[in-house]
């Protein structure tokens, strides 16, 4: 512990060139960064709706189109946790122009792919160079923007994390339905191209670097651990047809972890040369705000994989017209993210993430009254709501874990949170749709209709939401004021 302390007090102030940086050119670089961000994740969830597609065109099952989705989370889990390792070794405009340059080829390599393999290879490509990108995004606001105005701008980035999720259904639905799947990634393959001139040009100022040693064997247990529980969470729903696969899988993970965590506390214990620095865990704030962004981050892909169920299969409304009424809530999110920044950097952390944690849990419980005769505006309203309360809670919640940490901190900080956030996203989906299983197949053996199983199943989901997001509201009351920026 001693020797973490000196690490802390030791933060390197910010470099001669950073201090110079006026304030248009922080704006320029941090919107390059951020809409290269939401490039990069509106593109996890564009292809959702285009699955039925690739099946028909390809011949193949859904378990097999599904790894385009799985392979993508394992990558993001397995390259994340190196992503603290990277932001110190390498300089913010390296590592953009490597990202998306990978994101660039992979969507290429998609877009023209013959077959549901070569997909996948480019969905891997894709994800290697999202990976590092959030991170970076992260890090950079954190070191360019003054402590005053971090919540206005981590409001933005939030937009990214939050929001490109939800519309990216709808944007696709749009796409497919006028032009085809392929479009979906070649529509990106320009805007990306873009991107990458534009983050060249624009980052110029020299970021510090050091020579960090690479622990081999940490990046090893760190993929098999991360990758092993996002594969076992993906992949849940093949334990109701006999596979044990997930469940070795999450044995398999869990235990790597724990090797990991063992590792990184023994190597930052004896020379600092850890791949993933643990030491913001002793930080109240950013293990609360970490649980809760967790809870967040699995209500929010929980819900945007079941609504559309529930629309689709249990009130037969087209592909397009659901993601119209998805489309409301989204906008509402990212309209109100910026506000809620501001408002942060005003009144703090509780103010907002105490009625954010609220409106959360009340629309999981609004939910649950879905039936075959819901008006559909009523559906929007809920859908409103709940996007709302993320909204509420994903700037302060991201702003205060990050903002309490030490400088030299904020790559490993970040690390930790995307990656814990990309589990999540995983765990919340994969429980999300096990208790529509659940409910669907308990309201079929009672000799219910297709549709009325799957809106039973979707009563079930929404309850165990309920739950969940009841508990954010418990943790909420716990998060504390946050010194003041000058401590660190």
């Amino acid at each position: 512990m001693p020797s973490s302390l000196a690490q802390e007090e030791s933060a390197p102030p910010q470099t001669k060139a950073e201090q110079q940086l006026s304030t248009k050119g922080v704006t320029t670089i941090i919107t390059v960064l951020a809409l290269s961000a939401f490039l990069m994740i509106l593109n996890e969830t564009v292809l959702s709706v285009a699955l039925p597609n690739l099946m028909a065109e390809f011949n193949v099952n859904a378990v097999s189109v599904q790894w385009l989705t799985t392979g993508f989370l394992l990558t993001m889990a397995i390259v994340i946790p190196t992503t603290g390792f990277l932001i110190q070794r390498f300089t913010t405009r390296s590592l953009f122009t490597v990202a998306v340059s990978l994101f660039l080829v992979g969507t290429f390599v998609a877009a023209i792919a013959p077959n549901v393999g070569v997909i996948l290879v480019g969905r891997i490509i894709q994800a290697s160079g999202t990976a590092i990108v959030l991170p970076l995004l992260m890090v950079t606001t954190l070191t360019l923007v003054a402590p005053a105005r971090r919540g206005a701008v981590m409001g933005l980035n939030s937009v990214v994390i939050s929001v490109a999720p939800a519309i990216g259904p709808t944007l696709s639905g749009l796409v497919v339905e006028a032009w085809g799947w392929r479009w979906i990634f070649g529509a990106l393959v320009p805007l990306a191209a873009i991107l990458l001139i534009a983050g060249f040009v624009a980052l110029k100022h020299k970021t510090p670097t050091r020579r960090a040693p690479l622990d081999i064997l940490s990046v090893i247990v760190s993929a098999i651990g991360f990758g092993g529980l996002v594969y076992a969470l993906a992949s849940i729903s093949e334990i109701i047809h006999g596979s044990i696969a997930p469940l070795i899988a999450f044995v398999v993970g869990l235990a790597a972890l724990a090797i990991f965590v063992k590792r990184q506390i023994a190597l930052n214990r004896d020379n600092g040369a850890t791949l993933l620095n643990l030491m913001p865990f002793t930080r109240h704030n950013f293990r609360l705000s970490v649980a809760l962004l967790m809870i967040a981050m699995g209500t929010m892909l929980g819900t945007v994989m079941i609504l559309p169920i529930y629309l689709q299969n249990g009130r037969d409304i087209s592909v397009l017209e659901t993601g119209l009424m998805l489309l409301p809530g989204g906008l509402i999110q990212g309209i109100a993210s910026p506000f809620v920044g501001r408002i942060f950097d005003k009144v703090g952390a509780l103010p907002l993430v105490l009625p954010g944690s609220i409106l959360l849990a009340g629309s999981m419980w609004w939910q649950t009254t879905l039936s075959a005769d819901t008006p559909l505006r009523l559906v929007i309203a809920m859908n409103v709501v709940f996007c709302l309360g993320l909204a509420l809670l994903m700037t302060p919640l991201m702003t205060t874990a990050l903002g309490d940490l030490p400088r030299n901190m904020y790559g490993h900080g970040s690390a930790i949170l995307n990656t814990l956030q990309q589990l999540a996203g995983a765990a919340g989906t994969a429980a999300f749709v096990a208790a529509l299983s659940i409910g669907s197949a308990t309201a079929a053996m009672r000799g219910s209709s297709d549709a009325d199983s799957v809106i039973a199943g979707a009563h079930a989901t929404f309850t165990f939401g309920g739950i969940l997001a009841t508990l954010a509201i418990v943790l909420a009351f716990f998060i504390k004021k946050a010194a003041p920026a000058e401590k660190h």
